[in-house]
């Protein structure tokens, strides 16, 4: 299904247009001199455009040497062409690759902004409650004043203080019971998730304060994880995102749920400070030794026989990321995404997880994940929170359940500027040669071997 727009299509199609155009000129005039200069031109530019690939994408001794082609290809050309008084040549035909460039990084930066959820006005908000943990995050909500602004703002503040466990969920019922138009929560993914949940089944407005370690789900609504408390400008000037909810059981999730080594990462007492470096370190021995349980799991046509390690996401994350560190560029796809890994070696574990090596990475989309074990209950890392599941887990999203009142302006929302990926050009300008592999519908696959 080819979903570009017009107005991504003409400048995919300048930009293609214009590279071809300078082609064209080198070969075209030069042909007319000579073939070996014709030989010269073509090869020089297919060299460059080589050389300056392997520089983007390699490390180590063959970028030094992609970057010597990158300039010795070119002076090649230029000198060759002088040589037969055709200088002119070489600047026309470089003086193409200036719109080529442009116009091309144009298609990709209207592609991209084109990805953004789409904002719904935001719903007036009388009798806002906000769950705060002031333990959450090493102290963020004193630290910010969160209680402070909310409560300057007209929100009612409820802080999670008592010695013991509070059940979260039932304060939020319990709130959405005296009134509350809108239930927010000021800490992590894993308690956002849980109020979360209450906020879908009622249908009431979310607010996400980025009290936690990581914020994770924070970060991929684009809000601010250095300033908690510009997360409640969205009080006076937000807009709303419609977003899945993940669900393993019945436990709600934001992020994601994690089985195998995944999850005997998140079991390390040192996880919750680290986590991140945590996971860098323990995954690759935990992968190649792993004696857990054995996993099979189902998502759509695929079947994971015996992963090491197995992560169902609400919605895929980018396909560098096979540890859920990374970000997901939607919330509302409304399919799952499922990552398994078998590896037989430290160095294929370590590699995986850097994201130089595919060996032995699977993935795949689907709207119900199903994880079934050779033993009656599994540990699984959920949204970060370690806990055993009773098997089979089965996975399933909700679209669009979560109505997210977000600030207007939000840090996270700004188109990055995408490198420029001649594949992708391609593929705007000419729809026929478009592929399946953006195609987010429930049981796509990308195997990876």
């Amino acid at each position: 299904m080819d979903n570009t727009t017009p107005g991504q299509r003409r400048p995919a199609r300048a930009s293609l247009a214009a590279a071809t155009a300078s082609v064209l000129v080198l070969a075209v005039f030069a042909g007319l001199k000579t073939f070996g200069l014709l030989a010269v031109g073509l090869a020089g530019t297919v060299m460059t455009v080589a050389a300056v690939w392997w520089l983007l994408t390699r490390r180590g001794p063959s970028r030094l040497f992609a970057a010597l082609l990158a300039v010795g290809a070119p002076v090649w050309v230029v000198v060759s062409y002088t040589s037969a008084h055709l200088a002119w040549v070489v600047a026309v035909a470089g003086a193409l690759w200036v719109p080529a460039l442009g116009a091309g990084r144009s298609a990709l930066v209207r592609a991209d902004a084109s990805l953004r959820p789409t904002e719904h006005p935001a719903p007036p908000v009388g009798h806002a409650v906000l769950i705060m943990n002031p333990r959450s995050g090493g102290g963020k909500v004193e630290r910010f004043g969160l209680r402070e602004k909310a409560e300057s703002l007209g929100a009612r503040v409820l802080l999670l203080e008592g010695p013991g466990e509070t059940d979260v969920s039932e304060l939020a019922r319990k709130a959405a019971a005296e009134g509350a138009d809108l239930l927010g929560v000021a800490g992590g993914d894993g308690t956002q998730a849980l109020v979360a949940d209450v906020a879908a089944s009622l249908g009431v407005p979310f607010l996400v304060i980025p009290a936690g370690t990581r914020n994770h789900f924070a970060r991929d609504l684009g809000l601010d994880r250095e300033d908690p408390a510009k997360a409640l400008d969205a009080l006076r000037d937000g807009v709303e995102l419609r977003v899945d909810l993940g669900r393993a059981g019945v436990r709600p999730f934001v992020n994601n749920v994690s089985f195998g080594a995944y999850a005997e990462v998140v079991q390390s007492p040192a996880y919750r400070g680290e986590k991140t470096r945590t996971t860098l370190e323990l995954l690759p021995d935990l992968l190649l030794g792993h004696e857990g349980a054995t996993l099979t799991a189902v998502a759509g046509d695929t079947l994971f026989t015996a992963p090491q390690a197995l992560l169902v996401s609400n919605n895929p994350y980018g396909t560098g990321d096979i540890a859920g560190l990374g970000r997901r560029a939607r919330l509302d796809t409304a399919v799952l995404g499922a990552v398994g890994v078998n590896v037989t070696n430290a160095a294929q574990a370590a590699g995986l997880l850097r994201g130089t090596r595919a060996t032995g990475l699977t993935r795949a989309t689907a709207t119900e994940v199903v994880v079934d074990a050779d033993r009656p209950s599994i540990p699984a890392g959920l949204d970060g929170e370690a806990l055993m599941l009773p098997v089979p887990v089965r996975c399933t999203i909700r679209p669009h359940a979560l109505r997210v009142l977000v600030p207007r302006h939000r840090p996270g929302m700004r188109t990055p500027k995408p490198r420029l990926e001649w594949g992708r050009v391609v593929r705007m300008a000419l729809p026929a040669v478009r592929g399946g592999r953006g195609d987010a519908s429930a049981g796509a696959v990308t195997p990876v071997v």
